[in-house]
């Protein structure tokens, strides 16, 4: 099966091309450093020629309101004109647990006009909705921080590794599509300033955690259930002191 994975060479794009080679598939990394620019248009069609899966895992490289918003829409009517054009079985995309509920933020606003119009494509598609990777923690925290305290929402989350996450993009990108959105997310759950600050003490971190309720997450107020699934999810393995061992200091 030939496969072509959009931001390919990301971090779950990367782990995820390497699964699916070991399985045995022909398997295309496109990223605009690859030859592939889904904004400009560029090497979509020779990309796609006999592809039969399409895994979209790209992001934008700016978060900023407008940014976000022009890159998904140009990208998502880019990617799925080509992808028609090809004859391609199955569209997924990759998002975020959270994106309808978060809509007072302008990147999960643009989020969901990302999911309309996979929706609206007519290809047979399958969205997963994901929680927060590990490997973002640390990005998170520097969101939050002031000086040397660190406010953030004590809200819940769940969050999930990487390595968990391209698990689930492998075994999605060879299943039969579901027309719908599914969910992933880690095994624990926590709230989010007690995990900053746990994430922190363990890297010798002194910044200090404070429970915000109004801090913001990508400019949108905290709930219990705005970042973690409500109903079934497919749920990872590794916890977060499995990957604080093994990866967080990489």
């Amino acid at each position: 099966m030939k496969i072509v994975i959009i931001g390919g060479t990301g971090l779950i794009g990367s782990k995820t091309v390497e699964r699916l080679r070991q399985k045995g598939h022909e398997v295309i990394a496109a990223s605009p450093n690859t030859g592939v620019n889904t904004i400009t248009g560029e090497g979509l069609a020779d990309a796609l020629t006999g592809t039969d899966v399409v895994l979209d895992l790209a992001n934008s490289p700016s978060f900023a309101d407008k940014d976000v918003m022009a890159f998904f829409e140009t990208s998502g009517h880019n990617l799925l004109a080509a992808e028609k054009a090809a004859g391609v079985k199955h569209h997924f995309a990759l998002s975020v647990v959270g994106t309808e509920r978060l809509q007072e933020s302008g990147y999960f606003r643009a989020k969901l006009v990302q999911e309309k119009l996979i929706r609206a494509s007519g290809i047979a598609y399958t969205i997963v909705h994901s929680t927060q990777f590990m490997e973002f923690l640390g990005g998170i925290v520097q969101a939050g921080t002031v000086g040397d305290t660190v406010h953030l929402s004590p809200a819940y989350v769940q969050p999930i590794a990487s390595d968990d996450v391209a698990d689930a993009m492998a075994d999605v990108a060879l299943a039969t599509p579901v027309n719908s959105t599914i969910e992933i997310a880690g095994p624990q759950r926590f709230r989010l300033n007690e995990l900053a600050g746990r994430y922190l003490q363990a890297m010798n971190d002194d910044r200090k955690v404070t429970a915000d309720p109004e801090a913001r997450y990508f400019g949108a107020r905290l709930d219990d259930g705005s970042l973690v699934p409500n109903g079934d999810a497919r749920l990872g393995r590794i916890t977060f002191d499995d990957w604080f061992s093994t990866s967080a200091r990489r």
